[in-house]
């Protein structure tokens, strides 16, 4: 957290970023905030979607039982499978595709979704909840994850001070080190009999923040300059 206070700080300030670039930058934090909060929740796959997956996830195949942590090769699969259509869908999209703020917000409001879709199955027994419906959790999970990862990474490229290039793309990775640190912290207040609040306070966190995102668009995007 500090070295993103300290990194905003010295960009914005610095005398070598224009008033064009100063405001781009601006542009920037409300999309480094929504970023973290996605990946405050899209690094849990790793921490309770973990132990969720051992305990409360049904794996059994026609009779083989998968191993808790072969589940977690399903969200990488389902990547390789979707970059492509959603490469191929902006592109054919062109100028007609939602804006980048707009991505931002429908990504964290997705992964929100996605939270939200635990919680029908919180409380029952141990390793009942259907394989399928994880896979349709991670689902929504990637291609929330899909609407925002590759999309900042392009934007804070294009927002960048010509002073500052690959410190505003630092910037964009910090906010998946700061989701991911958030994530570690968050875990420790789930537990089987926290099931429902747990998902619901974090969904409707992400879905908020999702809704705020896109409320504020337009002036995001006026400090953005042209660029979408």
């Amino acid at each position: 957290m500090i070295a993103v206070v300290v990194l905003f700080t010295v960009i914005l300030t610095s005398h070598q970023v224009s008033k064009v670039e100063r405001k781009q930058v601006a542009s920037f934090i409300p999309l480094f905030l929504a970023s973290a909060v996605f990946w405050s929740l899209s690094q849990q796959q790793f921490t309770v979607l973990a132990i969720y997956a051992d305990q409360r996830l049904n794996r059994t195949i026609f009779g083989w039982e998968m191993p808790p942590s072969m589940v977690q090769t399903i969200n990488p699969m389902l990547i390789i499978i979707l970059a492509g259509v959603f490469a191929a869908m902006w592109v054919k999209l062109g100028d007609r595709q939602p804006s980048t703020p707009v991505k931002f917000a429908i990504g964290t409001a997705i992964m929100g979704v996605a939270f939200l879709c635990f919680i029908p199955f919180a409380g029952g027994a141990n390793n009942t909840v259907p394989l399928l419906a994880y896979v349709f959790i991670i689902l929504l999970l990637t291609l929330a994850e899909l609407s925002i990862s590759p999309v900042g990474q392009s934007l804070a490229t294009k927002l960048a001070p010509k002073a500052f290039h690959s410190q505003m793309v630092a910037l964009f990775f910090l906010s998946i080190s700061l989701g991911s640190a958030a994530s570690g912290t968050l875990s420790r207040f789930y537990t089987a009999e926290t099931e429902v609040p747990y998902f619901l306070a974090l969904g409707g966190a992400s879905i908020a923040v999702g809704a705020i995102l896109f409320l504020a668009r337009k002036p995001v995007l006026r400090l953005m300059g042209g660029i979408r």
